[in-house]
């Protein structure tokens, strides 16, 4: 019986699909606090910078990475040797807060790496009081 553990992971190992990665898996991100803003590095080997979109929504910064690859190799005659495709996306959420605005984020991609720079004391703008003279 002391046998059975074993024999079962080697069955659960085989019915792993070795496509199913998550977005987590794919969209690896560093956070670090550094001279007043929040610096992200976020891996994403594979991706053009077309491919990568961010937006500011509710408080949440929204990273959404979409590739699409076809890949056809033929012979010198022109018959299809090798045809693969793949298409796939991956998106991560981060909370930023209410009071950051698309003009306080700044970002660069550059060889398969985003950064991201989020600064970290954003008060919120409160408007002067403003007093309505009456005639």
């Amino acid at each position: 019986m002391k046998f059975l553990p074993a024999f079962n992971d080697m069955f659960d190992d085989l019915f792993q699909d070795p496509f199913n990665y998550s977005s987590v898996d794919s969209m690896r991100t560093d956070i670090v606090e550094k001279d007043g803003n929040y610096l992200l590095n976020m891996e994403l080997p594979g991706y053009k910078k077309e491919d990568i979109q961010m937006e500011l929504k509710d408080g949440y910064l929204i990273i959404n990475a979409t590739k699409n690859v076809n890949n056809e190799e033929k012979d010198e005659e022109g018959h299809v040797i090798r045809r693969e495709r793949y298409s796939g996306s991956c998106s991560r959420n981060f909370y930023v807060g209410d009071a950051i605005k698309h003009e306080d984020i700044k970002a660069s991609f550059d060889n398969g790496e985003l950064k991201i720079t989020i600064p970290k004391d954003v008060t919120p703008q409160v408007e002067e009081k403003k007093f309505i003279p009456i005639d």
